[in-house]
């Protein structure tokens, strides 16, 4: 997850989360995505009809991204809890429908439900499985069941965050808010003990386990602040998440709180003045059923 739990962040099926965040991380998220991993996945799909199930979609960003870099023709299903993302994926698909890579428009239908349960037979007609910051909320067991479910078909994951975060320039609070940050993704939640930056590695187990080849490849966020004198600088990716990230790390670490405001008084307004850059790392994963690797 790429920050607090409602504020910058992924959760199961993206549940709880504004559709302005999600609009504001879009451009971030299709510029990371590991563009390596398509050869392999066409190789494998060769050519269409294809029929694609994206897991905690959200409102529909790996459609968007996805669908005009395989051929077609495509029909996705859409799956997501939260069914007013579910609405919002709806609308803009019927605005501007993606399209595949021979300029086809996609068929787009949304299917609401909790993901945690889901089982192979929910995905029978799939031909591909997506998704994206979806894992680090989820347990082992939980992976390991969605790994279970999708193993028999391709399945690509993409930017599940590994912990690791760069700053440009560096300050002594980084490490230990990072520190902080990252126990706090792996908290006990009603029961439930999240993988959070664990998530990658866990999920490129569980895959190997149910039989499929996994290929990884790193897809970071590079954040740059605006300029100064630029209208908005405040509202950027970079202020908006570095406020969550900060937020979750106090939250975990009271003993960091005394810290952390003026440590964000630092870092917003090195966002203000156009000094400050990020690198949020994540990775990407590919499974391929029967594929030995």
């Amino acid at each position: 997850m790429d920050g607090s739990d409602r504020a910058a962040g992924s959760t199961v099926d993206a549940s709880g989360l504004a559709p302005d965040w999600l609009a504001l991380r879009e451009p971030a998220d299709h510029a990371a995505r590991a563009t390596e991993l398509l050869d392999p996945l066409r190789a494998h799909l060769g050519g269409g009809p294809l029929v694609v199930h994206d897991l905690g979609c959200g409102t529909g960003s790996m459609c968007r991204w996805l669908a005009p870099r395989l051929p077609g023709p495509q029909r996705w299903v859409l799956r997501d809890r939260d069914t007013g993302l579910l609405d919002r994926a709806a609308a803009i698909s019927r605005a501007a429908p993606p399209r595949d890579a021979e300029g086809r428009p996609a068929e787009v239908r949304v299917a609401p439900g909790d993901l945690t349960g889901l089982r192979a037979a929910d995905l029978a007609d799939a031909t591909l499985v997506t998704a994206s910051a979806l894992l680090d909320m989820l347990t082992e067991d939980e992976v390991d069941g969605l790994a279970a479910a999708c193993a028999a078909r391709p399945t690509l994951i993409v930017l599940t965050v590994t912990g690791r975060v760069e700053f440009d320039p560096a300050d002594p609070l980084d490490a230990d808010l990072a520190d902080a940050f990252n126990d706090h993704q792996r908290r006990t939640v009603a029961g439930r003990t999240q993988l959070g930056p664990d998530a990658a590695a866990a999920a490129a187990d569980a895959f190997r386990r149910h039989g499929a080849g996994v290929h990884t490849r790193p897809s970071p966020w590079h954040l740059a602040a605006e300029r100064a004198g630029s209208a908005d600088s405040g509202a950027t990716l970079l202020a908006v998440w570095l406020r969550g990230w900060v937020a979750a790390a106090g939250e975990q670490r009271p003993d960091l709180a005394r810290h952390a405001g003026a440590y964000l008084d630092r870092r917003l307004a090195e966002c203000a003045a156009g000094t400050l850059r990020a690198v949020v790392h994540h990775e990407d994963l590919l499974a391929l059923p029967g594929e030995v690797r």
